[in-house]
């Protein structure tokens, strides 16, 4: 039985293969817009907008790590940089959740959180879970690792 479902496999692979080529697998194919290009979309639409209180998602570039917010609840800040060029500062609150580890400069870090306009390019908070439940919960994605 493992024989014939490796022989199976093999023909469909060959077949395809001739497929590819037969269909000009060549040639460089247009690829369907990303995920990230589509939150980049809503982000600059909501930037040009003035839009707040929208719940988004996306994943940017780390261009400048921030020193802590103290002022009310504490915040670890950050600014990331999206494709599209918009930049956002990441305020995770750190009180409600933990803090993101050994943050640095060209960092890849990708978030959910509520979006708050500000003529640098908005704001992304609320990266964390509610601890009374009225809230969506957010996350922040680091290495590997969620920080909610």
């Amino acid at each position: 039985m493992l024989i014939l479902k490796k022989q199976v496999l093999a023909i469909l692979s060959a077949v395809l293969v001739s497929a590819s080529f037969a269909w000009g697998g060549t040639h460089a194919v247009a690829a369907p817009a990303t995920a990230d290009a589509k939150s980049d979309a809503v982000l600059g639409k909501a930037f040009r907008n003035r839009t707040s209180n929208l719940q988004v998602q996306g994943r940017g570039e780390v261009v400048k790590v921030l020193p802590d917010d103290h002022q009310g609840s504490r915040h670890q800040r950050f600014i990331l940089r999206l494709r599209s060029g918009q930049t956002l500062l990441i305020a995770h609150n750190v009180d409600l959740a933990p803090r993101v580890a050994n943050l640095r400069d060209r960092d890849t870090v990708a978030f959910y959180g509520e979006y708050e306009w500000n003529a640098k390019g908005g704001a992304i908070h609320w990266t964390h879970r509610d601890p009374d439940g009225r809230h969506v919960a957010g996350w922040l994605k680091h290495r590997g690792r969620t920080y909610q």
